[in-house]
């Protein structure tokens, strides 16, 4: 009975020594963060923003402290278009120098359904748990289905 014990304990030991590190290592870089609502942006945020709606791009913006990422469609000649934010992926070149990665995900109409016809600006805002603005930001998009 203690040999199965035995065998079963260097079995769990085995798995936890492949699989910990995976699950450490997978969180590594990636940058928490808060999708915040259109009536809860920041005043100083939604004063530039318009500037940057008509781009599609990812930037962040610093106010009081807090680090915030935008990424915007740019102009949509109707609704329905949107925009989130899968992940944030950094990536550090020394302890203060860094770029950021932001994974989004846009999605376009279906062609067959009725939106209205009206110009839009489509974007997200999320506040991060960054201390410091990164050097660069990068956008990677993936349209979805």
């Amino acid at each position: 009975m203690k040999k199965y014990h035995f065998i079963a304990l260097t079995i769990i030991i085995i798995i936890g020594i492949i699989f910990i590190p995976k699950l450490i290592k997978s969180k590594e870089g990636e940058v928490k963060f808060k999708i915040v609502k259109e009536e809860d942006i920041p005043e100083k945020i939604a004063e530039v923003l318009p500037r940057y709606l008509m781009e599609e791009r990812a930037l962040t913006c610093k106010y009081r402290d807090e680090i915030y990422v935008v990424v915007t469609r740019g102009e949509k000649s109707s609704k329905g278009y949107e925009v989130e934010i899968d992940k944030i992926i950094m990536e550090k070149y020394s302890k203060d120098i860094f770029d950021i990665i932001v994974y989004a995900k846009f999605a376009d109409p279906d062609f067959n359904e009725i939106v209205e016809q009206e110009y839009d600006y489509p974007y997200i805002v999320v506040k991060t748990n960054l201390k410091t603005m990164p050097q660069e930001v990068h956008l990677d998009v993936e349209y979805k289905d």
